[in-house]
């Protein structure tokens, strides 16, 4: 008889439950930042090392990412490692003990609700190609004009 790997069989168990919560943000966290900068799955595959399909089970959660290559991709993007664990729900990062960092700290004037849909505005593709638009404009004046028009046609001040 075969002796049983319990290493082989916590695997298997691990793999047949659902994606971790947290994985699950840094991939929406990584297809948010991969449609602002305007690459497909496949293009930052490529410069990755990696397939599109590969890129699109880290955009699921399905596999999770180590540390080096979120490091990798992070480089990649133009951002920091911290970027795909900004906006997670506090429900998802809750520990025991709050750190130094959650102490004592109150929350920005003016700065979207912990339970409004600022973050799903963020993700879908039309803001995403206005933010684009709006970079691509050259001349730093018009672009600002452009911004003041935007905001002076919202409800907002």
């Amino acid at each position: 008889m075969m002796a049983v790997d319990k290493k082989h069989i916590k695997k298997t168990i691990l793999r047949s439950e659902n994606p971790d919560p947290v994985d699950i943000h840094v991939g929406s966290r990584l297809r948010m930042r991969r449609n602002l900068v305007g690459l497909s799955q496949e293009q930052l595959g490529k410069s990755l090392g990696l397939t599109f399909q590969q890129i699109q089970k880290y955009e699921r959660g399905i596999n999770r990412m180590g540390s080096s290559r979120l490091f990798q991709v992070a480089k990649t993007l133009s951002v920091p490692v911290a970027y795909f664990f900004e906006e997670m729900p506090e429900a998802m990062g809750n520990s025991s003990q709050p750190g130094f960092a959650e102490e004592g700290q109150s929350t920005i004037e003016g700065a979207p609700g912990e339970h409004q849909s600022d973050y799903d505005i963020l993700r879908r593709r039309e803001t995403l190609e206005l933010i684009r638009a709006y970079y691509r404009i050259q001349d730093t004046k018009q672009r600002r004009k452009v911004y003041e028009l935007i905001r002076s046609m919202s409800d907002e001040e």
